[in-house]
């Protein structure tokens, strides 16, 4: 979606000019609650996704131990995954990206408020008025995606230009600033369940995949599944 002529500046740009014009600004009691809403905004949207991202996997078992060789093969079996090593994990994070495109944290973005009149998506939005973006249908458009409904982390395997059709964490200057820092904890997490554990549904029964109530779009029924420990686990924890 195309915004035309439809930002004031950011919250970000607005608390600079603050400062600049009163470098006292930032009282503790401002900086604290900044913090907070980094906290909260962040830790729901992140587990979210994960829990959605390991429902997939364990559904698709077969994506479940691709990722697993690619993390043995990267990383290998003698040391555990670190932060900078989810970079080398291309199927990791094409599962991430596949897990944020069926399941958005935010289904609906971030309110959005044109300063001016302007045109979006061939309709004239008044400035002022407040404009909602729906990303859970941009995200499963059959004009768009081919096989929308379905886990296919192979579709951003090969293909980056795909990458930049999803919006889970906004666009423009609006866009969340936290999204490298998600990227990271969510392949660095994930990385982690997959590398450490043996996975396996609780009585084999498929889970589901039923979307609940909230601002976040939190699982229905919340997962539950059966893991084992790999021999890294205890190589890396308990070897001397």
């Amino acid at each position: 979606m195309k915004q035309e002529n439809n930002d004031n500046g950011s919250m970000v740009d607005h608390l600079l000019n603050l400062q600049q014009s009163d470098p006292n600004y930032y009282t503790d009691e401002i900086i604290k609650g900044l913090m907070l809403v980094l906290i909260l905004a962040g830790t729901d949207t992140t587990s979210v996704t994960i829990e959605w991202a390991m429902s997939n996997l364990l559904n698709h078992p077969e994506v479940l131990k691709k990722a697993q060789a690619e993390i043995d093969t990267e990383i290998g079996q003698e040391n555990l995954i670190d932060e900078p090593d989810v970079s080398k994990l291309k199927y990791l994070q094409s599962i991430i990206l596949e897990a944020q495109r069926l399941h958005p944290a935010l289904p609906l973005l971030l309110p959005y408020v044109p300063s001016t009149d302007c045109t979006i998506g061939g309709y004239d939005v008044p400035g002022g008025a407040i404009v909602l973006v729906n990303a859970w249908p941009i995200h499963r458009d059959p004009q768009s995606w081919d096989d929308p409904t379905s886990f296919k982390p192979e579709r951003f395997e090969n293909d980056d230009s795909q990458s930049h059709k999803i919006m889970p964490f906004g666009l423009g200057r609006r866009a969340c600033p936290g999204s490298g820092l998600a990227q990271r904890v969510m392949g660095l997490t994930l990385g982690s369940l997959i590398q450490c554990f043996e996975w396996e549904r609780v009585d084999g029964k498929e889970i589901n995949m039923t979307e609940g109530m909230g601002s976040t779009m939190p699982k229905a029924h919340p997962l539950e599944a059966l893991c084992k420990a790999r021999p890294i686990v205890n190589r890396a924890f308990f070897s001397n």
